[in-house]
């Protein structure tokens, strides 16, 4: 038992994660993310210039891009914690992959949220049944269903074995989120960011892209480290009780 409990303290978890000194790095992470995102909105409505044919609309991107990006991000850390998971049986990987499938449904949240804010001014809709919106939809509920999944198993090991398959599975979608654009007539635009040739954008505005996408990242590395803290307590509860 004691054992147990030494396997599941929170800091003998942080030294099996990909980063060392999870309390520390946690703060670090809380204070770059704060300097970034507060400096993205100088930079998102004065450093780069208004799209010529979208208008202020276009500001969203700024946002929302990042956001697309910081969850398929989460959601690979799933896949590959799920892998590992099974490959190893290490409830580590079970507690990271489900801190970054919290994480990541709250950025897909927010896809959701800022693609109809930037819809309705350009395309007369707040919501169109795209390939591109309707499988990120689809992404969305896989793994809203892989924690409800979670929530649903009291068994510790076939919890970690079945959330583990629902998260590998689940990743194939972000493929086909990716490269819908391509494959299907879409109202969506197509990718502008890497596209032959560079950026399709003015520097300026791929700038703020840039410390739009760095700000996230430190904030998505802040809430797992936060959410695999509170796991790992959690695990501790569980074995005392």
């Amino acid at each position: 038992m004691e054992a147990r409990r030494q396997e599941l303290d929170p800091e003998a978890v942080a030294r099996g994660l990909p980063w060392q000194g999870l309390a520390t790095a946690r703060r670090y992470f809380g204070a770059g993310a704060l300097i970034l995102l507060a400096l993205l909105l100088p930079a998102a409505f004065l450093h780069a210039p208004e799209d010529l044919e979208q208008g202020p609309p276009q500001r969203i991107f700024y946002v929302h891009v990042p956001a697309a990006w910081i969850a398929f991000l989460a959601f690979f850390v799933v896949f590959v914690a799920s892998i590992a998971l099974l490959a190893t049986g290490r409830s580590r990987y079970d507690l990271l992959a489900s801190a970054s499938a919290e994480v990541g449904v709250v950025f897909t949240t927010g896809v959701l949220i800022t693609g109809p804010l930037w819809a309705r001014p350009i395309w007369g809709v707040w919501w169109d049944w795209d390939p591109r919106l309707t499988s990120v939809l689809v992404l969305w509920l896989i793994y809203l269903s892989y924690l409800a999944l979670r929530t649903y198993l009291p068994d510790p090991a076939r919890r970690a074995r079945a959330s583990a398959v629902l998260g590998i599975v689940g990743f194939l979608d972000v493929p086909i989120i990716y490269f819908s654009v391509s494959w299907w007539r879409a109202l969506h635009p197509s990718h502008v960011i890497i596209a032959r040739g560079g950026p399709r954008m003015p520097p300026e505005m791929f700038h703020a892209l840039l410390l739009g996408l760095a700000g996230f990242t430190l904030l998505y590395l802040y809430l797992l480290a936060v959410r695999v803290r509170v796991g790992a307590l959690r695990q501790m509860e569980e074995v005392g009780e």
